[in-house]
């Protein structure tokens, strides 16, 4: 048995109320928070039960996944590291685990399916800067890291998005009729990206058309947009979630089903932005707004990324 590792990635969030600050401290890279952003995103969270639950669902999608791979590996045996790239345990402690335990093989994979430059490619960079750090000290025999940028065109994630759009229109059939419309959302990021050659948006529009021909949807049925813009005062790719909301209910449009295919895991941007924020809107506006269920650790969407991890890539 070969003894391999996987490094798997995300964001990060605050464990606690108090832990709101210092968290927007590493978010902006040690700019000062304005008092009054750091009393609105703190009430964000109070909202959502006092903190982010990314960590402890990514925790939960690691042991899925160890457990996945070691049931179909008959010659490796894997285990899976959690690491953050904004809060504990940080992506450089998780590297540091992986080398004291002797791991010379590392697949390294974030949890978000789509490649930017300004989101995935920063958490290679810290695993990179972990590995020079730890190559400065004498006797440490550094892994063999795979970095796995993108997977979003994998058919199993492709499926397991499916299978949630797919009960999401079970349970709220009237998104189908002429007064219903399915929204396809991801995080929004500068739209400067996309000036750079950045494949983010054109990965994330191929997703919404992979499922929508799934599950052949008429393409007046469905639309795609961002939402959770930064605070930064800049341009950023859209439209957005509220833009789309506004526009729909001019349009007499009474039932809206949001699909966030760009997130794989519930916290703020899932359990505020959608089933708080854009709820409220839209029941001001009156339509009545159903969001799929977010992948998590549903069995397709752990098998998909078993099946990624054991090809290196999005086969």
């Amino acid at each position: 048995m070969i003894p391999k590792a996987v490094l798997m990635m995300a964001y990060g969030g605050p464990g606690s109320l108090e832990d709101v600050e210092p968290y927007l401290l590493e978010v902006r890279g040690g700019r000062i928070t304005p008092p009054e952003l750091v009393e609105e995103i703190r009430a964000r969270y109070a909202a959502i039960g006092g903190k982010s639950p990314l960590l402890e669902i990514t925790q939960a999608q690691a042991r899925a996944l160890e457990d996945r791979l070691n049931l179909i590996s008959n010659d490796d045996s894997y285990k899976v590291f959690v690491g953050m790239r904004h809060w504990y345990p940080y992506i450089r402690e998780a590297i540091g685990q992986i080398i004291l335990a002797g791991f010379q093989q590392v697949n390294a994979i974030c949890m978000t399916p789509y490649f930017s430059r300004m989101s995935t490619q920063a958490y290679f960079d810290q695993i990179d800067h972990a590995m020079g750090s730890c190559e400065k000290e004498k006797g440490i025999v550094l892994p063999q890291i795979m970095k796995i940028s993108s997977w979003y065109s994998n058919q199993l994630f492709i499926q397991a998005l499916t299978e949630k759009l797919e009960q999401g229109i079970r349970q709220f059939p009237a998104v189908l009729k002429l007064d219903g419309k399915i929204v396809f959302t991801a995080h929004s990021l500068p739209a400067v990206i996309i000036e750079q050659g950045d494949p983010y948006q054109q990965q994330l529009q191929e997703t919404a058309q992979s499922i929508a021909a799934q599950l052949k949807l008429p393409n007046a049925r469905w639309e795609f947009c961002y939402q959770s813009v930064g605070a930064r005062n800049m341009r950023w790719l859209g439209p957005s979630l509220e833009e789309t909301l506004a526009r729909l209910a001019k349009e007499k449009i009474k039932n809206v089903l949001v699909a966030p295919i760009g997130f794989v895991s519930d916290h703020v941007e899932i359990l505020f932005d959608i089933d708080i924020e854009a709820k409220q809107q839209a029941q001001e506006a009156g339509i009545h707004l159903v969001r799929t269920e977010t992948l998590n650790t549903s069995p397709r969407f752990i098998e998909a990324l078993a099946q990624i991890i054991k090809l290196g890539g999005m086969q």
